[in-house]
């Protein structure tokens, strides 16, 4: 049985194809001296006429287009931006690829030259071993420190990509070639000793702290871990395809004239 919700669906005689679909289901409708009437529980309504717009019977809803970019389908893409003419923001409710799910709020689209424009992000909060933003560190030695503050020490340089804020994830590892798991997230990590020497020749070792109150806290001999914030990461969508929904929720009238974006051959 279909998910989706009840609609009502418009043809059109001057292209002979079924152009719209409409969220608001009346019980009769009818065209008549140039304009629309529908019936619903015994009311006559007509449209276009009120200046609130999206009510329909007294429920408001919300103005969405959903289309797919596709060109070139039979190679592997990278959607880096989007962009719609309009005089007014939307949000994108839903982007996906056959790779991955994204979303932006209509606060991401900035106006430049008419137009609003904005990179294409990732969810927040999402995890994807595949990214370039997620490494590993190494195992840990030894774990020290209360939950608020769980210092996790490696004898292996720790290197430079890892940052404060960045979100530590741990795995316990296992013999090859059985899989190790799903990483499970540890906390936020919120300092970074790198491996030195003293000036005696005594080598210290490096560590991150984590504040633990939002994971679990590792054990020693697990694997370490590290993925930046999905949004500020983001790369672009990756995939033949992009599929996307963009939605206004304005109540007076909005007009949305054409959507592009910037598109290249993915080449990993």
């Amino acid at each position: 049985m279909s998910s989706y919700p009840a609609q009502t669906l418009s043809y059109s005689e001057d292209v002979k194809g079924w152009p719209s679909f409409y969220s608001f289901i009346p019980d009769y409708m009818c065209g008549m001296n140039g304009f629309f009437y529908s019936w619903k529980g015994g009311q006559l309504y007509r449209h276009n006429t009120n200046l609130l717009r999206n009510n329909y019977y007294g429920v408001q809803y919300s103005s969405t287009i959903t289309s797919v970019f596709n060109v070139e389908p039979m190679t592997i893409k990278l959607f880096k931006t989007m962009s719609y003419e309009s005089d007014d923001r939307w949000a994108c409710t839903s982007l996906f690829s056959d790779l991955g799910t994204g979303s932006m709020l209509s606060t991401y689209f900035e106006q430049k030259e008419g137009e609003w424009f904005t990179f294409l992000r990732e969810n927040e909060n999402t995890l994807d071993l595949k990214d370039r933003s997620v490494n590993g560190i190494g195992a840990c030695i030894n774990i020290t420190g209360p939950v608020t503050a769980v210092v996790i020490e490696f004898n292996v340089d720790i290197g430079s990509i890892v940052s404060v804020g960045d979100e530590m994830y741990w795995v316990t590892p296992t013999t090859f070639p059985a899989p190790a798991g799903t990483p499970t997230l540890g906390g936020v990590i919120t300092a970074i000793t790198q491996p030195s020497t003293t000036a005696t020749g005594v080598a210290t070792l490096g560590s991150i702290t984590v504040n633990c109150t939002t994971g679990t806290v590792p054990s020693v001999t697990d694997f370490i871990l590290f993925a930046k914030n999905a949004v500020a990461e983001s790369h672009g969508a990756r995939g033949y395809y992009l599929n996307f929904t963009l939605e206004n929720t304005n109540t007076n009238a909005v007009e949305l004239f054409a959507v592009g974006g910037s598109v290249m051959k993915s080449n990993p």
